[in-house]
């Protein structure tokens, strides 16, 4: 557990740093770890905004207590009901018998489906406020993003918004815990990676979100994972404002490549030269087994020009460039440019159905496909001279 810190005299941010968990959600790759936030506003009465994941830590109604030093806790208010955020919902309940509940009506049909009935829950609808004594707390149903019953929580009185999953981010929090303490360069392409991973598909319903924002004063973001942003929470409101309009970088490309004796991966490496030789910088080349889909996507998310490459397998793609190009289209991402290559021995079948995925994502094909068949040799990587000016020069 991380220290307990103060955001204001009234609210403490309860965090829990997660170093043990492989995968998150058992699929999304968690090099850096995660943390895991819940917050607490001791007023006149008293509001705990969501829990932690069961497990994390063996002192988390201890720390509760102390923050509220005697006072009964009067309110659990659930943001969102996932299990990394509910997981010690019954342990507050078992503590605080008295508690009432507050969520919506989505919010109580799924926490009755982990914890059983209720007995005590105040069901809030869109802009329905709460009153603490100081702090007055406005209810914005964040829906989609990214579980059906999501809301935010705002503060009025101190402009604070606790805001779910959104704008969180992998990685713990060694040492800082709000953005000013912390270089949030390490944490960037993490933050774009957690976006692509829980929220990207919901980008539609990200921007819906946003427009209930517009207009509302937010001093601090406290999000359920990562950094709590006090300092300049416009930043991470921008990023996420991009990343759900699918902005992209237009001077970044992403390569990947599928290939299993060595052929695509060739075309691969020509292809990214012949790219840097026209001026591009921001080239990155990946190996789609060799590098996980959580990172590839968010590399995807990351660059306007994107390339790829696969090999013929059983009349199809590599499976595992079909798994990436299968997560795309799930994730709905909009406007990128495309450029396609790959090889084959007799009858093909990767470059032909990379093609149906570009007329699928309705993405910009850029140049003629280069499908090499058998060794690629020099003379048949020659082609790469003008697909390389096509996708760079195509705008």
């Amino acid at each position: 557990m991380y220290n307990t810190r103060k955001l204001t005299d009234t609210v403490s941010c309860i965090g829990v740093n997660d170093r043990v968990t492989p995968l998150f959600e058992s699929m999304w790759p968690l090099p850096n770890g995660v943390a895991y936030n819940c917050y607490l506003i001791n007023d006149e009465k008293t509001a705990l905004l969501d829990t932690v994941k069961l497990g994390t830590t063996p002192n988390f109604i201890e720390t509760v207590e102390t923050i509220l030093d005697g006072k009964k806790l009067d309110y659990l208010i659930v943001n969102h009901v996932e299990l990394d955020h509910a997981g010690e919902f019954r342990t507050i309940l078992e503590r605080y018998p008295e508690v009432m509940v507050v969520g919506n009506a989505k919010t109580k049909q799924i926490l009755e489906c982990y914890f059983g009935e209720l007995k005590s829950f105040f069901e809030v609808k869109e802009g329905d406020e709460i009153s603490l004594g100081y702090h007055t707390l406005t209810f914005y149903f964040a829906t989609w993003v990214h579980w059906p019953e999501v809301m935010m929580t705002y503060s009025k009185t101190e402009k604070i918004l606790f805001s779910a999953d959104a704008f969180g981010t992998y990685g713990t929090m060694d040492g800082g815990v709000f953005d000013d303490e912390v270089n949030f360069d390490y944490y960037l392409d993490e933050m774009r990676r957690y976006y692509t991973n829980i929220v990207g598909k919901y980008s539609k319903f990200v921007q819906k979100a946003l427009a209930k924002l517009e207009g509302v004063e937010i001093k601090a973001i406290c999000p359920l994972h990562g950094i709590v942003w006090r300092e300049n929470p416009k930043r991470v409101i921008s990023l996420y404002d991009n990343w759900s309009r699918w902005n992209a970088d237009e001077d970044a490309v992403v390569i990947i490549y599928g290939s299993m004796y060595g052929n695509t991966a060739i075309i691969a490496d020509a292809l990214a030269r012949e790219i840097s030789k026209l001026g591009v910088k921001d080239i990155r080349v990946y190996d789609v087994a060799k590098t996980h889909i959580s990172t590839l996507l968010s590399e995807v998310w990351r660059c306007k020009g994107v390339v790829l490459g696969s090999c013929a397998y059983n009349a199809g793609m590599f499976p595992l460039m079909s798994h990436l190009t299968e997560a795309i289209i799930h994730a709905g991402l909009k406007d990128r440019k495309v450029a396609l290559f790959g090889s084959y021995s007799w009858n093909g079948g990767g470059v032909r159905n990379l093609k149906k995925f570009v007329e699928e994502t309705g993405w910009t094909l850029t140049g003629e496909p280069l499908d090499v068949k058998g060794t690629a040799t020099q003379d048949k990587l020659t082609p790469l001279t003008e697909l390389a000016k096509a996708f760079v020069f195509h705008k």
